[in-house]
Protein backbone atom coordinates (compact mmCIF):
# COMPACT_ATOMS: atom_id res chain seq x y z
CA UNK A 1 0.00 0.00 0.00
CA UNK A 2 2.81 2.35 0.39
CA UNK A 3 4.38 1.97 -2.36
CA UNK A 4 1.00 2.32 -4.27
CA UNK A 5 0.46 5.61 -2.28
CA UNK A 6 3.64 6.66 -3.75
CA UNK A 7 3.31 6.47 -6.97
CA UNK A 8 -0.09 8.15 -6.78
CA UNK A 9 1.58 10.96 -4.93
CA UNK A 10 4.07 11.41 -7.93
CA UNK A 11 1.74 12.13 -10.34
CA UNK A 12 1.05 15.77 -9.75
CA UNK A 13 4.56 16.73 -9.78
CA UNK A 14 4.91 15.43 -13.43
CA UNK A 15 1.89 17.47 -14.94
CA UNK A 16 3.22 20.03 -13.50
CA UNK A 17 6.74 19.51 -15.10
CA UNK A 18 4.72 19.46 -18.19
CA UNK A 19 2.33 21.91 -18.01
CA UNK A 20 3.77 24.46 -15.53
CA UNK A 21 2.48 27.32 -13.56
CA UNK A 22 2.87 31.02 -14.08
CA UNK A 23 5.04 31.50 -11.07
CA UNK A 24 7.25 28.71 -11.70
CA UNK A 25 7.50 30.49 -15.01
CA UNK A 26 8.05 33.39 -13.93
CA UNK A 27 10.80 32.22 -11.76
CA UNK A 28 12.92 31.36 -14.81
CA UNK A 29 13.51 35.58 -15.34
CA UNK A 30 16.53 36.50 -13.55
CA UNK A 31 16.59 39.16 -10.99
CA UNK A 32 18.62 42.30 -12.71
CA UNK A 33 18.52 44.22 -9.44
CA UNK A 34 21.34 45.16 -7.23
CA UNK A 35 21.15 42.22 -4.33
CA UNK A 36 21.81 44.97 -1.64
CA UNK A 37 18.71 46.48 -0.66
CA UNK A 38 16.79 44.74 -2.42
CA UNK A 39 13.41 43.79 -0.54
CA UNK A 40 10.61 42.45 -3.01
CA UNK A 41 10.82 38.85 -4.76
CA UNK A 42 11.18 39.75 -8.47
CA UNK A 43 8.79 36.70 -9.23
CA UNK A 44 6.10 38.72 -6.94
CA UNK A 45 7.09 41.75 -8.87
CA UNK A 46 6.44 40.49 -12.17
CA UNK A 47 2.92 38.25 -11.12
CA UNK A 48 1.47 41.19 -9.65
CA UNK A 49 2.05 43.21 -12.72
CA UNK A 50 0.19 40.52 -14.73
CA UNK A 51 -2.54 40.09 -12.20
CA UNK A 52 -2.97 43.85 -12.32
CA UNK A 53 -3.43 44.62 -16.15
CA UNK A 54 -5.51 41.66 -16.20
CA UNK A 55 -8.13 43.79 -14.20
CA UNK A 56 -7.35 46.88 -16.89
CA UNK A 57 -4.35 48.40 -15.41
CA UNK A 58 -2.75 50.45 -18.62
CA UNK A 59 0.12 51.83 -16.59
CA UNK A 60 2.58 51.27 -13.75
CA UNK A 61 0.88 53.87 -11.43
CA UNK A 62 -2.38 52.12 -11.93
CA UNK A 63 -0.47 48.62 -11.22
CA UNK A 64 0.89 50.13 -7.73
CA UNK A 65 -2.41 51.29 -6.69
CA UNK A 66 -4.28 47.55 -7.84
CA UNK A 67 -1.48 46.38 -5.63
CA UNK A 68 -1.86 48.72 -2.59
CA UNK A 69 -5.20 47.44 -2.30
CA UNK A 70 -5.22 43.91 -3.12
CA UNK A 71 -6.25 41.81 -0.24
CA UNK A 72 -3.82 40.29 2.08
CA UNK A 73 -4.60 36.65 0.70
CA UNK A 74 -4.29 37.83 -2.88
CA UNK A 75 -0.46 39.43 -2.26
CA UNK A 76 0.16 36.01 -0.53
CA UNK A 77 -0.93 33.92 -3.84
CA UNK A 78 1.12 36.23 -6.02
CA UNK A 79 4.63 35.50 -4.01
CA UNK A 80 4.65 39.22 -2.27
CA UNK A 81 7.30 40.09 0.22
CA UNK A 82 5.99 39.46 4.15
CA UNK A 83 7.56 41.48 6.86
CA UNK A 84 9.43 39.26 9.45
CA UNK A 85 8.07 41.62 12.20
CA UNK A 86 4.41 42.35 10.90
CA UNK A 87 3.77 39.27 9.17
CA UNK A 88 1.26 41.17 6.55
CA UNK A 89 2.54 40.81 2.86
CA UNK A 90 3.43 44.21 1.59
CA UNK A 91 2.86 45.36 -2.04
CA UNK A 92 5.74 47.20 -4.24
CA UNK A 93 5.41 50.89 -4.55
CA UNK A 94 5.21 52.43 -8.66
CA UNK A 95 9.21 53.41 -7.96
CA UNK A 96 9.88 49.20 -7.42
CA UNK A 97 7.44 48.30 -9.98
CA UNK A 98 9.38 50.63 -12.59
CA UNK A 99 12.78 49.68 -11.72
CA UNK A 100 11.92 46.12 -11.96
CA UNK A 101 10.21 46.19 -15.36
CA UNK A 102 13.00 48.80 -16.82
CA UNK A 103 15.80 46.40 -16.13
CA UNK A 104 13.94 43.21 -16.81
CA UNK A 105 15.43 41.30 -19.61
CA UNK A 106 12.64 41.84 -22.42
CA UNK A 107 13.32 38.28 -24.03
CA UNK A 108 13.60 36.22 -21.48
CA UNK A 109 10.36 37.56 -20.19
CA UNK A 110 8.79 37.18 -23.24
CA UNK A 111 9.82 33.37 -23.40
CA UNK A 112 8.41 32.71 -20.03
CA UNK A 113 4.99 34.47 -20.65
CA UNK A 114 4.98 32.95 -24.16
CA UNK A 115 6.08 28.97 -22.92
CA UNK A 116 3.07 29.83 -20.38
CA UNK A 117 0.30 30.24 -23.12
CA UNK A 118 1.41 27.75 -25.85
CA UNK A 119 1.42 24.82 -22.56
CA UNK A 120 -2.42 25.96 -22.44
CA UNK A 121 -3.14 25.98 -25.91
CA UNK A 122 -6.07 23.29 -26.90
CA UNK A 123 -4.68 20.36 -29.08
CA UNK A 124 -5.60 20.65 -32.81
CA UNK A 125 -8.04 18.34 -33.77
CA UNK A 126 -8.18 15.87 -37.09
CA UNK A 127 -7.07 17.49 -39.78
CA UNK A 128 -7.16 20.88 -38.84
CA UNK A 129 -3.79 23.13 -39.45
CA UNK A 130 -2.36 24.43 -36.56
CA UNK A 131 -1.28 28.51 -38.01
CA UNK A 132 0.97 30.81 -36.69
CA UNK A 133 0.85 34.47 -38.27
CA UNK A 134 4.30 36.59 -37.89
CA UNK A 135 3.50 40.22 -37.80
CA UNK A 136 5.64 43.37 -36.29
CA UNK A 137 3.56 46.20 -34.10
CA UNK A 138 5.14 49.62 -33.33
CA UNK A 139 4.94 51.34 -29.88
CA UNK A 140 3.75 54.71 -30.79
CA UNK A 141 3.60 56.77 -27.72
CA UNK A 142 7.29 55.18 -26.63
CA UNK A 143 8.98 57.17 -28.99
CA UNK A 144 13.08 57.50 -27.96
CA UNK A 145 15.61 59.44 -28.65
CA UNK A 146 16.14 60.86 -32.35
CA UNK A 147 12.31 59.58 -32.65
CA UNK A 148 13.21 55.97 -32.79
CA UNK A 149 9.83 53.90 -31.64
CA UNK A 150 10.04 50.62 -30.22
CA UNK A 151 8.79 48.22 -33.21
CA UNK A 152 8.11 44.17 -32.11
CA UNK A 153 7.78 41.64 -33.70
CA UNK A 154 4.98 38.58 -32.75
CA UNK A 155 4.20 35.52 -33.20
CA UNK A 156 0.71 34.69 -32.77
CA UNK A 157 -1.40 31.63 -32.84
CA UNK A 158 -4.32 31.89 -35.46
CA UNK A 159 -6.98 30.26 -33.47
CA UNK A 160 -6.24 31.77 -29.76
CA UNK A 161 -5.05 35.41 -30.66
CA UNK A 162 -2.17 33.72 -28.16
CA UNK A 163 1.06 35.17 -28.47
CA UNK A 164 3.63 32.43 -28.39
CA UNK A 165 6.82 34.71 -28.62
CA UNK A 166 7.76 38.24 -29.24
CA UNK A 167 11.01 39.75 -30.27
CA UNK A 168 12.05 43.98 -29.86
CA UNK A 169 13.80 44.88 -33.56
CA UNK A 170 15.89 47.33 -31.46
CA UNK A 171 18.62 49.04 -33.99
CA UNK A 172 18.16 46.47 -36.79
CA UNK A 173 17.56 47.11 -40.21
CA UNK A 174 14.27 45.45 -40.06
CA UNK A 175 11.86 42.59 -38.83
CA UNK A 176 13.83 39.94 -41.26
CA UNK A 177 16.63 39.55 -39.67
CA UNK A 178 14.40 38.91 -36.10
CA UNK A 179 12.14 36.39 -38.22
CA UNK A 180 14.49 32.83 -37.05
CA UNK A 181 15.15 34.58 -33.34
CA UNK A 182 11.61 35.06 -32.71
CA UNK A 183 10.80 31.38 -33.63
CA UNK A 184 13.91 29.52 -32.21
CA UNK A 185 11.63 28.80 -29.05
CA UNK A 186 8.62 27.86 -30.22
CA UNK A 187 7.25 24.41 -31.48
CA UNK A 188 6.63 24.44 -35.15
CA UNK A 189 6.63 21.14 -36.36
CA UNK A 190 3.34 20.45 -38.34
CA UNK A 191 2.75 24.27 -37.88
CA UNK A 192 1.97 26.65 -41.15
CA UNK A 193 3.70 29.97 -40.62
CA UNK A 194 1.79 33.13 -42.25
CA UNK A 195 3.85 36.02 -42.88
CA UNK A 196 3.22 39.48 -44.72
CA UNK A 197 5.45 39.82 -48.02
CA UNK A 198 8.50 41.62 -46.31
CA UNK A 199 9.04 38.04 -45.06
CA UNK A 200 8.89 36.43 -48.29
CA UNK A 201 12.77 35.25 -48.24
CA UNK A 202 14.33 32.36 -49.14
CA UNK A 203 16.39 31.75 -45.99
CA UNK A 204 12.97 31.71 -44.17
CA UNK A 205 11.41 29.35 -45.98
CA UNK A 206 14.62 27.12 -46.12
CA UNK A 207 15.09 27.77 -41.97
CA UNK A 208 10.80 26.77 -41.72
CA UNK A 209 10.83 23.42 -43.99
CA UNK A 210 14.03 22.83 -41.75
CA UNK A 211 12.16 22.82 -38.86
CA UNK A 212 9.56 20.65 -39.96
CA UNK A 213 6.68 23.24 -40.91
CA UNK A 214 4.92 24.72 -43.10
CA UNK A 215 4.89 28.48 -45.10
CA UNK A 216 2.38 31.23 -46.88
CA UNK A 217 4.24 33.72 -47.96
CA UNK A 218 2.49 36.88 -50.14
CA UNK A 219 4.45 37.58 -53.23
CA UNK A 220 4.81 41.44 -54.31
CA UNK A 221 7.71 43.82 -55.65
CA UNK A 222 11.16 42.34 -53.29
CA UNK A 223 10.91 38.90 -55.38
CA UNK A 224 10.62 40.56 -58.91
CA UNK A 225 11.45 37.11 -60.76
CA UNK A 226 9.27 35.00 -58.91
CA UNK A 227 6.13 37.59 -58.91
CA UNK A 228 6.73 37.83 -62.79
CA UNK A 229 6.66 33.58 -62.63
CA UNK A 230 3.30 33.81 -60.84
CA UNK A 231 1.85 36.46 -62.66
CA UNK A 232 2.60 34.04 -65.83
CA UNK A 233 0.75 31.24 -64.69
CA UNK A 234 -2.17 30.62 -67.01
CA UNK A 235 -4.83 31.48 -64.28
CA UNK A 236 -7.51 32.40 -66.79
CA UNK A 237 -7.91 28.45 -67.57
CA UNK A 238 -8.12 27.35 -63.87
CA UNK A 239 -11.48 27.26 -62.59
CA UNK A 240 -12.48 29.44 -59.70
CA UNK A 241 -12.16 27.30 -56.66
CA UNK A 242 -13.52 29.40 -53.28
CA UNK A 243 -15.45 32.30 -53.07
CA UNK A 244 -16.31 34.14 -49.87
CA UNK A 245 -18.17 37.19 -49.03
CA UNK A 246 -18.41 39.05 -46.05
CA UNK A 247 -19.56 42.73 -45.19
CA UNK A 248 -18.33 44.93 -42.06
CA UNK A 249 -17.02 47.98 -41.69
CA UNK A 250 -18.91 50.03 -44.12
CA UNK A 251 -17.63 47.79 -47.16
CA UNK A 252 -18.35 44.69 -48.59
CA UNK A 253 -15.94 42.87 -49.99
CA UNK A 254 -15.57 38.93 -52.33
CA UNK A 255 -12.43 37.20 -52.14
CA UNK A 256 -12.31 34.44 -55.32
CA UNK A 257 -9.16 32.10 -55.00
CA UNK A 258 -7.26 29.81 -57.99
CA UNK A 259 -4.65 27.32 -56.73
CA UNK A 260 -2.76 25.55 -58.72
CA UNK A 261 0.15 22.88 -58.10
CA UNK A 262 3.18 23.96 -59.27
CA UNK A 263 7.08 22.80 -59.96
CA UNK A 264 10.26 24.73 -60.42
CA UNK A 265 9.14 28.14 -58.58
CA UNK A 266 12.14 30.25 -57.59
CA UNK A 267 11.15 29.66 -54.15
CA UNK A 268 12.32 26.63 -52.08
CA UNK A 269 9.78 24.32 -51.14
CA UNK A 270 7.26 25.74 -53.33
CA UNK A 271 4.11 23.27 -54.00
CA UNK A 272 1.23 25.45 -54.84
CA UNK A 273 1.14 28.51 -56.30
CA UNK A 274 -2.11 30.88 -55.18
CA UNK A 275 -3.75 33.62 -56.81
CA UNK A 276 -6.45 35.72 -54.60
CA UNK A 277 -8.55 38.44 -56.21
CA UNK A 278 -10.48 40.55 -53.51
CA UNK A 279 -13.03 43.15 -54.54
CA UNK A 280 -14.38 45.63 -52.16
CA UNK A 281 -17.25 48.08 -52.34
CA UNK A 282 -17.28 51.17 -50.17
CA UNK A 283 -21.04 51.01 -49.23
CA UNK A 284 -21.09 54.74 -48.71
CA UNK A 285 -19.51 56.07 -51.89
CA UNK A 286 -20.19 53.25 -53.88
CA UNK A 287 -16.29 53.09 -54.98
CA UNK A 288 -15.05 49.73 -56.18
CA UNK A 289 -11.71 48.75 -55.87
CA UNK A 290 -9.62 44.92 -57.21
CA UNK A 291 -7.16 43.77 -56.21
CA UNK A 292 -4.75 40.82 -56.70
CA UNK A 293 -2.97 39.10 -54.82
CA UNK A 294 -0.51 36.15 -55.35
CA UNK A 295 1.28 34.11 -52.70
CA UNK A 296 3.19 30.50 -52.61
CA UNK A 297 2.90 27.67 -50.15
CA UNK A 298 4.93 24.86 -49.23
CA UNK A 299 1.58 22.66 -48.64
CA UNK A 300 0.65 20.65 -51.13
CA UNK A 301 -2.73 19.76 -52.48
CA UNK A 302 -3.38 16.59 -50.00
CA UNK A 303 -2.28 19.00 -47.12
CA UNK A 304 -4.55 21.85 -48.08
CA UNK A 305 -7.17 22.59 -50.30
CA UNK A 306 -8.29 25.90 -51.60
CA UNK A 307 -10.71 26.31 -49.04
CA UNK A 308 -8.33 26.31 -46.44
CA UNK A 309 -5.74 27.78 -48.05
CA UNK A 310 -8.12 30.82 -48.21
CA UNK A 311 -9.05 30.52 -44.51
CA UNK A 312 -5.45 30.28 -43.57
CA UNK A 313 -4.49 33.58 -45.95
CA UNK A 314 -7.83 35.06 -44.37
CA UNK A 315 -6.58 34.05 -40.88
CA UNK A 316 -3.03 35.20 -40.82
CA UNK A 317 -5.17 38.81 -40.33
CA UNK A 318 -6.09 37.67 -36.62
CA UNK A 319 -3.11 39.51 -35.35
CA UNK A 320 -4.53 42.83 -36.87
CA UNK A 321 -7.54 42.39 -34.39
CA UNK A 322 -4.96 41.24 -31.24
CA UNK A 323 -3.55 44.83 -32.16
CA UNK A 324 -6.27 46.54 -31.90
CA UNK A 325 -7.43 45.26 -28.50
CA UNK A 326 -3.81 46.60 -27.46
CA UNK A 327 -4.39 49.87 -28.95
CA UNK A 328 -8.26 50.03 -27.93
CA UNK A 329 -8.75 48.58 -24.61
CA UNK A 330 -5.39 48.95 -23.41
CA UNK A 331 -4.53 52.23 -25.03
CA UNK A 332 -1.35 50.96 -25.76
CA UNK A 333 -0.29 53.87 -28.25
CA UNK A 334 -1.47 56.57 -26.45
CA UNK A 335 1.40 55.34 -23.28
CA UNK A 336 4.46 57.52 -23.09
CA UNK A 337 6.19 55.01 -21.27
CA UNK A 338 9.65 55.61 -22.24
CA UNK A 339 12.10 54.02 -19.83
CA UNK A 340 14.49 51.22 -20.52
CA UNK A 341 12.23 47.74 -21.02
CA UNK A 342 8.71 48.89 -19.80
CA UNK A 343 7.44 49.86 -22.92
CA UNK A 344 7.89 46.30 -23.88
CA UNK A 345 7.03 44.64 -20.65
CA UNK A 346 4.12 46.20 -20.43
CA UNK A 347 3.28 44.88 -24.09
CA UNK A 348 3.93 41.79 -22.79
CA UNK A 349 1.77 41.54 -19.91
CA UNK A 350 -0.79 43.16 -22.14
CA UNK A 351 -0.48 39.85 -24.55
CA UNK A 352 -0.78 37.64 -21.47
CA UNK A 353 -3.86 39.10 -20.27
CA UNK A 354 -5.22 39.08 -23.72
CA UNK A 355 -4.00 35.61 -24.31
CA UNK A 356 -4.76 34.06 -20.93
CA UNK A 357 -8.65 35.49 -21.25
CA UNK A 358 -8.96 33.97 -25.42
CA UNK A 359 -8.35 30.75 -23.89
CA UNK A 360 -11.10 30.52 -21.73
CA UNK A 361 -13.02 31.74 -24.11
CA UNK A 362 -13.72 35.99 -23.29
CA UNK A 363 -14.77 37.55 -26.52
CA UNK A 364 -15.15 40.97 -25.20
CA UNK A 365 -11.70 41.53 -23.60
CA UNK A 366 -13.09 45.38 -22.27
CA UNK A 367 -15.98 43.22 -20.71
CA UNK A 368 -13.44 40.28 -18.44
CA UNK A 369 -11.64 42.94 -17.62
CA UNK A 370 -13.93 44.80 -15.82
CA UNK A 371 -15.47 41.84 -14.26
CA UNK A 372 -12.17 40.52 -13.12
CA UNK A 373 -11.69 44.50 -11.52
CA UNK A 374 -14.66 43.38 -9.41
CA UNK A 375 -13.07 40.65 -7.81
CA UNK A 376 -9.08 40.90 -7.26
CA UNK A 377 -9.13 36.46 -7.19
CA UNK A 378 -10.58 36.20 -9.97
CA UNK A 379 -7.08 37.34 -12.34
CA UNK A 380 -5.14 34.31 -10.00
CA UNK A 381 -7.72 32.04 -11.01
CA UNK A 382 -7.40 32.81 -14.78
CA UNK A 383 -3.38 32.92 -14.27
CA UNK A 384 -3.74 29.66 -12.80
CA UNK A 385 -1.99 30.73 -9.45
CA UNK A 386 -2.66 28.95 -6.27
Amino acid sequence: MPAGLDQLTASPSLAAQECPGLLVCLARVTDPRDPRGRLHPLVGVLAICAAAVLTGATSLLAISEWAADAPQLVLARLGARRDPFTGRHQAPCETTIRRVLTQVDGDVLDRAVGGWLSSRLPQSAGKLLRAIAVDGKSLRGAARAHGRKIHLLSAVDHATSVVLGQVDVENKTNEITCFQPLLDDIDLRGAVVTSDAMHTQREHAEYLTGRGAHYIVIVKGNQKKLRKQMKSLPWKQIPLQNRTTEKGHGRGEIRRIKVCTVAGLLFPGAAQAIELKRRRVNRKTGKISIKTVYAVTSLNAGQANPTELAALIRGHWSVEALHHVRDTTFAEDASQLRSGNAPRAMATWRNLAIGALRLIGRQCIAAALRRNARDATRPLNILDIP
